[in-house]
């Protein structure tokens, strides 16, 4: 499963970047990162492919880059997908077990009892979810098979996305002469990078603040039970910044990157820092303070929108570890600080942990927590995980190649 000459690469088509990493598995089932390609994204707006063409070549770009650092050649890989079109739902199936123990038939037609849905013609489906199984009323079974019984039901996550929108990140990769081994949920490669055993145990949200978009799952007794994701992060702020300083995007993304703070009364009143403005030939200086100003109330409102969401999930009482904040913005200093005053649970900022050698450090930074989930969402991909996804999106890419 894109393990050629056991190497596993992952893509992250983002809204600012194209991110490609490719990892060689080790005998413990572990990767070390080997290649790494990166590249300016400007075929995406809010995680959707709006133009092809400049899509395939910065996913040409950052895969060529990494293989040069690889000394490998990628034919394949795992691919991240997010963006509005993105939906969750939860379902339940239920089956009469025939010869008193569960087998792993029986595991599979009450996966596809709860998957049994109406789905709308333009959707289709990226993954089914068990979220548990419950044998003759009795809940909490991760794994049901060999346990007796009579009734065995399920209760499953289901994840869908717009066909149009699978359908030109399909294109662009193969296009860019790759094949997809599987599409996986942003906020599912990301939990693999950031989240421990524990928290999606006892109960965590994970709220992922990308350029385009912020991506919501609710994790708990191991699994996910909710999942969503608005249409706001950090190319917000960029344009705040910009239209506050009546200067050009770029420099105010530096502006942000290099000087910004989501907190201010972190910054004092006095700070000065130089920008360009538009049409002008000359920096002047601005207050840090009042970029400070600018960006505080667009990152109250992501984290208030989150909040809002993880509230109408159902779900958010189960949250016992709190709140992990990744992403791209969450380099903002402060937001950590933000986030404490709109949730009422404790909140930690997330990196991808140690996940290989020689440019490790590179890659641990909150912006590269889905790329390297994809690595190691793609290291469980051959063993019993919890994630069904493999054969609904194999018959959707299989259907979509036909009119490539």
């Amino acid at each position: 499963m894109g393990k050629k000459n056991n190497l596993i690469a992952g893509l992250d088509i983002g809204s600012s970047k194209v991110c490609t990493l490719i990892a060689h598995l080790n005998e413990e089932g572990g990767f070390e990162i080997i290649g790494y390609g990166e590249t300016p994204s400007k075929g995406l707006k809010n995680g959707v492919v709006v133009n092809i063409e400049s899509t395939v070549e910065a996913i040409q770009k950052a895969v060529e880059d990494a293989e040069v650092m690889a000394g490998e050649e990628i034919d394949n890989v795992i691919v991240a997908i997010g963006g509005p079109h993105i939906k969750g739902q939860s379902s339940h199936g239920l089956v009469i077990i025939n010869d008193k123990e569960v087998k792993k038939k029986d595991k599979q037609r009450v996966i596809d009892n709860a998957t049994a849905v109406a789905i709308p013609r333009d959707k289709e489906i990226i993954h089914v979810i068990p979220q548990e199984y419950i044998i003759d009323d009795q809940g909490g079974i991760k794994d049901p098979v060999g346990l007796a019984g009579v009734r065995l039901e399920a209760k499953v996550h289901i994840v869908t996305g717009a066909t149009t929108s699978i359908q030109n990140v399909v294109k662009s990769c193969n296009k860019a002469g790759l094949e997809i081994e599987e599409i996986v949920l942003q906020q599912l490669a990301s939990a693999e990078a950031v989240l421990t055993e524990d928290e999606k145990e006892l109960g965590v949200a994970l709220i992922d603040i990308g350029a385009g978009t912020t991506d919501i799952a609710i994790f708990y007794n191991g699994s996910i039970k909710f999942s969503s994701m608005f249409g706001l992060g950090g190319d917000h702020i960029t344009n705040d910044i910009a239209v506050g300083f009546h200067i050009s995007k770029k420099e105010a993304e530096n502006m942000k990157i290099k000087h910004g703070c989501a907190c201010s009364e972190l910054v004092k009143s006095d700070e000065m820092v130089k920008v360009e403005r538009l049409g002008g030939n000359e920096n002047v200086p601005v207050s840090k303070k009042i970029l400070s100003e600018i960006i505080e109330p667009r990152v109250m409102e992501i984290l208030s929108i989150a909040k809002q969401e993880i509230k109408k999930s159902g779900v958010g009482e189960l949250i016992a570890s709190g709140i992990v904040l990744t992403g791209g913005t969450t380099l903002l200093e402060g937001i950590d600080k933000i986030a404490r005053q709109v949730f009422p649970v404790p909140v930690r900022l997330a990196s991808p942990g140690d996940v290989g050698s020689g440019i490790v450090e590179k890659v641990k930074n909150p912006a590269y927590a889905t790329v390297v989930g994809l690595c190691l969402y793609g290291t469980k991909m051959d063993r019993n995980y919890a994630v069904s996804s493999s054969s609904f999106m194999k018959n959707v890419i299989n259907w979509i190649q036909e009119f490539v």
